[in-house]
């Protein structure tokens, strides 16, 4: 079930405004507490959806050749609301610079800007460039991730388990690059290993139990060497898993985006009278 929720670093990086109109705005398009808030975010959730769709529908020859007007209308709709979301966003923040070279940020603008970059480059003369601009808008998927707390709960789990990966990582590519290296000490040039490269690109395919048969091994103790690394294969799938997992149960799914209005923290609970990071009284939590 789509959740909406905020993006927390918005009030820490981009600062929330005291008061006024621009508090207003913030209000309904960072968060999703308030009836306008939740149905702002539903309304975009199904503009994205529907934009994305498109782009794949009119990529299909038989029905952009039928729709072509009708994909047409729909995707400059859909750029001009993304272009009025995009800069109420720049302007409700206190800074919008920051804003625009985050990642969300980056991602709001990729959702527009090919459709009016393509404008400068006629199909005539740079159709593969017509073409690559419009297939960026299916980026326009990632402007769902703020929306869906799930999302957001798993990006923060892998951002907390992003030195065990990196070290586990760093333990697999020295298997590969020493039994790629052997491999290619064993099999040599005449069987398909010409290079170290090729040899830890072929024990990568092994390790990974992909396996695409391009390079394979002839000796004896090459394929003994190459049955070692898919048994390794195996077992390593379950370690990322696992370290995924332990950090995720460790966390709890929290989709309040109630803020302090001296500190402007947010994600506070429902339940609370203070703050817990300044101490200041909160106002009656309200979702109206």
């Amino acid at each position: 079930m789509l959740e909406p929720m905020n993006t927390p670093m918005a009030n820490a990086e981009f600062g929330k405004p005291v008061s006024g109109w621009r508090e207003r705005i913030y209000t309904i398009i960072f968060e999703a507490d308030t009836r306008a808030g939740r149905r702002f975010d539903v309304c975009l959730i199904v503009a994205i959806v529907l934009s994305v769709v498109a782009v794949v529908l009119d990529s299909v020859a038989a029905i952009s050749h039928r729709y072509a007007q009708f994909f047409n209308w729909v995707e400059w709709i859909i750029t001009l609301l993304f272009t009025a979301e995009y800069l109420l966003r720049l302007v409700c923040v206190r800074q919008p610079l920051r804003y625009m070279t985050s990642l969300f940020g980056v991602i709001d603008l990729l959702a527009i800007l090919p459709t009016y970059v393509a404008l400068f480059f006629p199909e005539a003369y740079a159709l593969m460039d017509v073409r690559i601009l419009r297939l960026l808008r299916v980026f326009r998927v990632l402007k769902l991730v703020p929306y869906v707390a799930e999302y957001r709960v798993l990006l923060d789990a892998l951002y907390a388990s992003r030195r065990k990966i990196l070290i586990f990582l760093s333990f697999v590519m020295l298997v590969v690059l020493l039994l790629g290296t052997m491999m290619y000490v064993i099999e040599g040039p005449t069987n398909g290993f010409t290079s170290i490269p090729t040899a830890v690109y072929w024990a990568i395919t092994a390790v990974t139990t992909v396996g695409f048969g391009d390079i394979v091994p002839k000796t004896d103790l090459g394929r003994a060497i190459a049955s070692v690394m898919m048994l390794i294969g195996w077992g390593t799938l379950a370690v990322p898993t696992g370290i995924l997992s332990a950090e995720l149960t460790a966390r709890r799914v929290s989709a309040t985006t109630r803020t302090c209005p001296e500190c402007l923290k947010e994600g506070l609970p429902p339940e609370d009278n203070f703050c817990g990071n300044c101490g200041a009284t909160l106002p009656k939590h309200q979702r109206d």
